[in-house]
């Protein structure tokens, strides 16, 4: 420090606050919200900390000082956290797979009209059509839709009993032998399960939309009045999350066969709620995919609140996502798997 002028001297401090916030942040996928969760709060943030962390060591690096080992030495600590944020191409292509997923929030298909384009549904369809998986799961879906997905034979779909409640939809070219839905208490949102038939296998599909802030993405600035409520919203919904994930890898325990889960955790692989679902499983994301891995528009930051797990006996394939897609507030991922012996 003796050496830092004091501009240094003032950025080595910020360089050293920002560190230890990625430190303690590590934790966070480990402290359940109920517990602090207002702190909780803090694994959104993982990705700019990333980023200040790098931005911080490449400044030192420039200047040629030793103060660089501080960032360098916390990112090095998070390694798996940091190789998340970013996938450089892993794809695994295959020739020969045997079914194929899509997970799509698509907003009540534009019910509401969120965007300036009549012609949305058709347009969901249209992809559905080329894409064309084996598996499709909608969150946010509108029952009262025309759409006919007339590919799918087999489907099930939540009881629309208000429009404030949450639909969840998994159709299937795979006849199903069973399904249910899994409540949320309080809440909205819920989870729901098929029983698939895959050639001779099953599998049980998982789709699940966990708790919502409700929060608009497209806001420019907050003061601090604001600010204090949308922390404490985010609190509030991490808290409500903790106990829809706690339910959903109870559940996941307890099933007899090979488990597919996908959905919209509105929430980060940085947080509770993503390691207590996952548990063992693979995401397909980090299994094939590359870059971000975006799901959600926001301005921003490239978000991954979407995903699609599965258990290690189910070989992950190609992992497509499409963050050019203007459909809806989500982007679709769509995977395809192999099934092992």
């Amino acid at each position: 420090m003796k050496n830092l002028n004091f501009i240094d001297k003032l950025v080595f401090l910020i360089n050293s606050v920002v560190a230890l916030l990625l430190l303690l942040s590590y934790g966070l996928s480990y402290v359940p919200p109920k517990t602090f969760s207002f702190l909780s709060v803090l694994s959104l943030s993982v990705p700019v900390l990333i980023i200040l962390n790098m931005a911080f060591a490449i400044y030192w690096l420039i200047k040629l000082k030793k103060q660089l080992l501080l960032s360098i030495l916390v990112l090095g600590l998070g390694y798996n956290y940091v190789v998340s944020f970013y996938k450089f191409s892993s794809q695994t292509q295959v020739s020969d797979f045997s079914f194929s997923m899509m997970s799509y929030n698509v907003r009540l298909f534009n019910l509401y009209n969120s965007i300036k384009d009549d012609h949305i549904p058709e347009k969901i369809e249209n992809f559905i059509l080329d894409k064309s998986p084996s598996i499709l799961c909608f969150q946010e879906y509108d029952s009262d839709t025309s759409l006919k997905f007339e590919l799918y034979p087999y489907s099930y779909i939540t009881a629309n009993s208000s429009r404030y409640t949450s639909e969840l939809a998994i159709f299937s070219k795979h006849k199903i032998l069973n399904s249910a839905t899994i409540e949320f208490p309080k809440s909205s949102n819920n989870a729901i399960f098929s029983d698939v038939i895959v050639k001779t296998d099953t599998i049980r599909v998982y789709n699940l939309h966990l708790q919502s802030s409700g929060i608009d993405p497209n806001v420019e600035t907050l003061d601090s009045e604001q600010s204090n409520r949308l922390i404490n919203r985010l609190a509030a919904t991490f808290t409500a999350q903790q106990d829809q994930a706690e339910l959903v890898a109870s559940h996941i325990s307890n099933s007899p066969y090979k488990v597919i889960l996908c959905g919209d955790f509105n929430n980060t692989i940085y947080s509770y709620v993503y390691r207590i679902i996952k548990g063992d499983m693979l995401d397909a994301f980090e299994e094939s995919g590359s870059g971000f891995g975006r799901t959600f528009i926001f301005k921003y930051f490239p978000f991954r609140i979407d995903f699609i797990l599965a258990n290690a006996q189910i070989k992950v394939g190609k992992f497509s996502s499409f963050p050019e897609l203007p459909y809806s507030d989500h982007f679709p991922i769509f995977t395809e798997f192999i099934l092992e012996d």
